[in-house]
């Protein structure tokens, strides 16, 4: 008898932990009753009679990676293209992904290859290779919508490589480099005109500045001119006015002023060592005379009233010859 209850408590004890389900974290299972789909086992400890009910399909629900293995494309224009990629996905719904499709992971990759050449076959080869964010992202918008009905959420669709034949890879490094020295043309070309424009540029400005030197210059010029006419005019006034008052010493010390620069003249000149007078030495001398009669008359004529300011001296010879 007791080894009759022993049994009996064994067998109890083999059924509770038969009846427990471990589920891990990450994980979800399904639970069957009698072969059909009752419910899903969160992680943690569940239970479920044994016999009764079993667990139907282990679900994984982390976010998963999936390669697609390479394949050969043809695009629009007709060249041959070598792709592969990867799909990042998350089963959302454990009793959809378990029971709506087959095999998740080969109806996934099936899908994804099947869309994949759709999307690039639609484009030219300068386009695959250039525009991967957009083929990415129609991937991502078709499959997602595929796999909606699966309970997986696509979160993203990776062209990992594409391969262009030998032949068009040798014609577009040829193309890029003559690419490279087209521009390069271009820019020495630019670089030419730009260096060109800055000379005329410069040679104007410089012209401009040496023609309104000439004028700055010509008109300075003219001013000195204007006024040592001016002072001429004066002096004689001066001496007009000093021989309409009847004194001749004024002409007198003009006059020999006149000789007197005259002679330093000559005198000063590096190459003068014989000198010519066109003139008598008595008449130099009674000039000379002359300018000390008007000293003394202008010495005498101080002390009552102080005389006029003399006139502005010339240089020699102005006025004509003496």
């Amino acid at each position: 008898m007791t080894g009759v209850i022993g049994i009996v408590v064994a067998l109890g004890l083999l059924y509770l932990f038969a009846s427990v389900k471990i589920v891990r974290q990450g994980y979800q299972y399904t639970i069957e009753y009698f072969g059909r789909f009752t419910t899903v086992a969160s992680p943690g400890l569940n239970f479920f009679p044994a016999f009764f009910y079993r667990v139907g399909r282990r679900v994984n629900m982390m976010e998963q990676v999936l390669d697609i293995p390479g394949q050969e494309i043809i695009t629009k224009d007709n060249a041959m293209v070598g792709v592969d990629g990867i799909v990042f996905f998350q089963v959302l719904d454990a009793a959809k992904a378990a029971y709506e499709v087959s095999d998740l992971y080969i109806a996934i990759m099936q899908l994804t290859t099947t869309n994949l050449r759709t999307v690039m076959g639609s484009m030219d080869l300068d386009e695959t290779l250039s525009k991967r964010d957009e083929i990415n992202a129609r991937l991502l918008v078709v499959v997602d919508q595929a796999t909606e009905a699966w309970g997986v959420k696509i979160t993203r669709v990776e062209v990992k490589d594409i391969r262009p034949p030998g032949d068009i890879v040798n014609a577009m490094g040829r193309q890029m480099k003559a690419e490279r020295e087209k521009r390069a043309l271009i820019l020495e070309s630019e670089g030419l005109r730009a260096s060109e424009i800055l000379k005329a540029e410069g040679a104007k400005q410089a012209q401009i500045l040496e023609a309104e030197g000439r004028r700055e210059a010509a008109f300075r010029d003219a001013e000195a001119r204007e006024r040592a006419a001016e002072a001429e005019a004066k002096a004689t006034q001066m001496v007009s006015d000093a021989i309409a008052s009847g004194s001749t010493q004024a002409i007198n010390y003009f006059v020999a002023q006149k000789y007197v620069d005259a002679v330093g003249r000559f005198a000063d000149s590096p190459n003068a060592k014989t000198i010519l007078f066109p003139v008598e030495a008595t008449q130099l001398i009674g000039t000379l005379g002359g300018i000390g009669e008007l000293a003394k008359e202008a010495i005498g004529g101080r002390r009552d009233n102080p005389p006029p300011p003399p006139a502005p001296r010339r240089g020699p010879f102005e006025g004509g010859q003496q």
